[in-house]
């Protein structure tokens, strides 16, 4: 039995709530946000191999709560069955990574998704999905130079993501399921130490600098985990598609500049946009040519994708959603940095 109901919000602080992947860099912070917003009883799922000791420490933190961790594979109709049981919000974040054939990322976004939501259809108590998707279903290969990327651009280039956004849209569209779909630009802070690729690479050896003045889609972990909390529990938002930035996006140069000031120097080499997508050009064709010897890792879809001048909005999510950024990229940088300079000093 569900219990009352703050204003504004769909479920109450006893109503059962579902994270998958919750052990993960984003799900570990969404089941912090519940836990401080007073909702008492999560069931948090996470492959058998997950590491759960930080999310044990969370709930021992929270000791008036009930968190309960449940392994399992996505991929099995008895585990979802026995992790959507009585819940009545599912915040989706598990995802395949490191997926590099369409038939595993299919199976690891499409089919585990498919099974979260079946298995929810057969409970019949969910009263919100949320889907968190990618910026990387953007692939903004039709949109003019300099346009803005907002939720109404949907031309996919990553499969996965992609596939995983229509099935949640078909269930809702043909059972009534009613869900949220979350796009995340860059998610960064403190246990994510890598550079994005859409500030550079350094595959061959040295720093390629592809970003140049393009602005790049961050957010900082928990104000992201911020929104995606707000996305399953807000009245009046079902069916609806979120980008999560925060506000002062820099640039790809102020970023690097400020990286190599306060985490560590090194040599890199700015590519401009003509080269970078000439070498993105060639690569691909080579790869084609070459009947796959080389990966077709550097294309068109990925420079229009990542290194192609684009601007960001969060109004929506501000909108709908009431959203703010806690953290603000000020002090989120100036956390992120001390958390890398702590790691080279461990390393």
């Amino acid at each position: 039995m569900c219990s009352a109901q703050e204003d504004g919000l769909i479920i109450g602080p006893d109503d059962l709530i579902l994270i998958t992947g919750a052990t993960g860099f984003i799900g570990l912070r969404v089941v912090e946000n519940l836990l401080d917003r007073g909702f008492r009883k999560l069931r948090c799922f996470a492959r058998p191999s997950s590491d759960a000791a930080r999310l044990e420490a969370v709930a021992k933190r929270h000791h008036q709560a009930q968190v309960d961790v449940l392994t399992g594979n996505l991929l099995s109709p008895e585990d979802c069955n026995a992790a959507a049981k009585d819940a009545a919000v599912i915040f989706h974040l598990a995802a395949g990574t490191g997926q590099k054939s369409f038939p595993d990322a299919f199976m690891n976004s499409v089919v585990t998704t498919r099974n979260l939501l079946e298995a929810a259809l057969r409970q019949q108590c969910l009263r919100r999905f949320v889907s968190v998707s990618s910026f990387a279903v953007y692939s903004n290969t039709q949109k003019p130079k300099r346009r803005l990327l907002d939720e109404s651009w949907g031309e996919a280039y990553c499969f996965a993501k992609v596939k995983q956004d229509e099935i949640v849209s078909e269930y809702g569209k043909r059972f009534g399921t009613p869900y949220v779909i979350v796009r995340p630009g860059y998610v960064y802070g403190p246990g994510k130490p890598a550079i994005t690729s859409r500030v550079g690479i350094d595959t061959f050896g040295i720093f390629l600098h592809l970003g140049g003045s393009n602005k790049i889609p961050f957010t900082y972990v928990d104000n992201c985990a911020e929104a995606i909390a707000l996305a399953g529990l807000k009245k009046g938002v079902d069916r609806e598609v979120l980008n999560v930035v925060d506000d002062d996006l820099p640039s790809s140069r102020q970023f690097l500049r400020l990286y190599k000031r306060n985490v560590r120097r090194f040599r890199s080499l700015y590519v401009p946009h003509f080269l970078s997508y000439l070498l993105c050009y060639l690569w691909e064709k080579y790869s084609g040519w070459s009947e796959g010897q080389l990966e077709p890792v550097f294309n068109r879809k990925r420079w229009h994708a990542h290194w192609k001048k684009t601007g960001y909005s969060n109004d929506k999510l501000k909108a709908r959603l009431g959203w703010m950024p806690r953290v603000s990229m000020a002090e989120g940088f100036k956390r992120y940095f001390e958390s890398c300079r702590d790691g080279k000093r461990n390393a």
